[in-house]
């Protein structure tokens, strides 16, 4: 908790300094995903992809795409992903393909 951030104790004082550093990161990633996903999803319908958003992991996401659309929705989800914020550097998105999670990486 935050209110270690005053402990006299070493060790809790910079858990709670490194958790307050880190809460507004992982804040932002959450947003971001999000937003990549309202992306994904637009372009899923606006160029009438056969593929489905399935599920959001960390800073990934699974889709099922009908074998005809791979190639489409490989070269747009990088386009639509990367552009959803504005950052100082690049978001950077990659993008693999199998029959289930653990082949896609």
């Amino acid at each position: 908790p935050m209110r270690d951030i005053h402990s006299k104790n070493p060790s809790i004082r910079q858990a709670a300094e490194r958790a307050a550093i880190n809460a507004p990161l992982q804040g932002s990633a959450a947003d971001i995903i999000k937003l990549a996903m309202i992306a994904v999803d637009a372009q899923l319908k606006l160029q009438q992809l056969d593929a489905y958003l399935l599920l959001q992991v960390h800073d990934e996401l699974v889709l099922e795409v009908k074998n005809e659309h791979v190639e489409r929705v490989k070269a747009m989800l990088p386009i639509a992903m990367s552009g959803v914020a504005n950052l100082a550097v690049p978001l950077l998105v990659e993008v693999g393909v199998g029959k289930n999670w653990d082949e896609a990486h």
